[in-house]
């Protein structure tokens, strides 16, 4: 597939380390662009479902893929979230082409664009309410496997598929006010003069001019790659939400890596000769 050049792309949302995660659809979609700026936006890794037990091969092939843009020259933003809060103690952290930040700002075509994760938001992600979001999350995550039995079961059977887990982020994102989470980040944005201003976090794509009596802003939303599959694209001097249809994408094969066996518990450091 003939690699798309793309201006910037943000993603969010991706959840790597977690049973919901659509890791082979990331990696089929990173191998179809080639941005001059990606901005991880957010919960990559999901530090609060996070085990060693459960990283597979697709998840590591993301992340392989980010590292491959980065060689060929694609500058990459990584903004800390909610999930991979652990991150924020080495905000500002740069090398080479990668950078780790909170926040970000954007000089695009002379218009100005404000990009966070958006959690600073979310009375949910502090104090004694955190740990209710956690068991929420794990719950969710349950959840996903179960609709995937169930969506098994429909197809076995030539039925449709069934998203009961999305449609229950949407009955939790209705209760959270998504309507007031998009006008807080887009008042807080036209009170600074910014022409645009991009979350995730609410895992819900979107693409709206908001205003009030003080001027307006676009507002965007990258979505996420557990439900959604969405990315925001800028591109012909315009933002739009990428949707991804896997009836676009080739089969995309995941490189599987050979076990290794380290033997440090017999041998620190073995050096026979410095001699090449």
């Amino acid at each position: 597939m003939e690699k798309r050049a793309v201006d910037v792309v943000v993603i969010s949302d991706v959840h790597l380390g977690t049973y919901g995660c659509r890791a082979k659809e990331l990696v089929a979609y990173l191998k179809s662009i080639l941005p001059n700026i990606l901005i991880l936006n957010g919960d990559i890794i999901d530090g609060w479902q996070f085990s060693k037990r459960y990283f597979p091969a697709s998840h590591m092939a993301v992340i392989k893929e980010v590292l491959n843009l980065i060689m060929k020259g694609t500058r990459v933003f990584y903004i800390t979230g909610n999930h991979d809060e652990l991150l924020r103690r080495y905000s500002d952290f740069q090398l080479s082409h990668l950078t780790l930040t909170d926040k970000l700002v954007l000089e695009i075509d002379n218009k100005m664009t404000w990009i966070f994760h958006g959690d600073v938001f979310d009375n949910t992600t502090k104090g004694g309410a955190k740990f209710l979001a956690k068991l929420g999350s794990s719950g969710y995550g349950a959840l996903i496997l179960f609709n995937r039995l169930v969506n098994f079961v429909l197809k076995a059977f030539g039925r449709e598929k069934l998203s009961i887990s999305k449609n229950v982020m949407a009955g939790v994102n209705k209760m959270a006010k998504i309507n007031e989470f998009e006008q807080i980040a887009a008042e807080l944005a036209i009170e600074k003069k910014y022409d645009y201003v991009i979350c995730g976090h609410i895992h819900q794509p979107q693409k709206r001019e908001i205003e009030n009596d003080r001027g307006k802003v676009t507002y965007l939303n990258s979505g996420d790659w557990v439900e959604h599959l969405t990315a925001l694209e800028y591109r012909q001097n315009e933002w739009n939400i990428f949707e991804y249809n896997e009836k676009d994408f080739p089969q995309t094969a995941i490189d599987i890596p050979a076990k290794v066996n380290v033997l440090t518990d017999e041998i620190s450091f073995y050096i026979n000769s410095l001699a090449i």
